[in-house]
């Protein structure tokens, strides 16, 4: 029973420590900004529209590609931060057949109503990365 017990211990010991051992899926980051229309009614309606994502807009993001998105406000500007995985071309997933439904087109209409775009520059425009800090640990 002792010899079954330390083969098991050894077993388990081995499966975990090559679990840990797996490569992590490299991303690469995405950022955009734009302006929403200045009228705080229509801000609090754009933020509560982003409270109840459609599901089929979110599922549209699964088909196409995309690891996460995320949203960040300052009074009427709105940051989105894109996650891809590594080599991923950004441009041929924005025109992914999964994102061309009737419901995303919908949805997209209806979000246009609300943003005005940067000055001189229009809406969703790309940023360039200023800086970053990473620990490597």
């Amino acid at each position: 029973m002792k010899r079954i017990l330390q083969f098991t211990i050894i077993c388990l010991t081995a499966v975990i420590s090559n679990a840990c051992q797996r490569e992590t899926v490299q991303f690469d980051e995405y950022v955009f900004a734009i302006q929403l229309v200045n009228d705080p009614i229509k801000i609090q309606e754009y933020i509560a529209h982003h409270k109840t994502v459609w599901p089929e807009v979110e599922a549209g993001f699964r088909k196409a590609g995309y690891t996460s998105i995320r949203l960040y406000r300052f009074e009427n500007y709105v940051t989105m931060v894109i996650k891809v995985p590594r080599g991923t071309d950004i441009r041929k997933i924005a025109t992914n057949e999964a994102l061309n439904t009737e419901k995303i087109k919908a949805w997209n209409k209806l979000m246009a109503t609300y943003q005005q775009g940067l000055p001189g520059a229009g809406t969703w425009v790309a940023m360039d990365k200023l800086y970053e800090f990473q620990n490597p640990k």
